[in-house]
């Protein structure tokens, strides 16, 4: 029962961790700060879901400590990507 309970306070954290992280999207900062700000919620709320969702099925711990690596790996190379991509081009050469 105990475990019910936290497996639901887990998925209720991530899914306010991803409503959170939209509400910076109707500010007037730039865009690369929207883009981190929510990235940053969205992985840590979907690491959260996966947590309860692993709380609530232990049999599948493998697949799911798959998807939160993948998560974790996919959404940081994502950020390095839009960092690099947002420098301008250098006027030197």
């Amino acid at each position: 029962m105990v475990l019910q309970w936290l497996s639901y306070a887990c998925i209720s954290f991530g899914l306010f961790l991803w409503l959170w992280g939209t509400w910076p999207l109707v500010g007037r900062r730039s865009p690369l700060f929207k883009l981190h700000y929510l990235s940053i919620a969205d992985t840590l709320g979907s690491m959260a879901i996966m947590l309860g969702v692993l709380l609530r099925i232990p049999r599948e711990w493998p697949l799911l400590l798959l998807a939160v690596i993948s998560l974790a790996l996919w959404n940081t190379i994502l950020g390095y990507v839009l960092a690099y991509c947002s420098q301008g081009e250098d006027s030197d050469g």
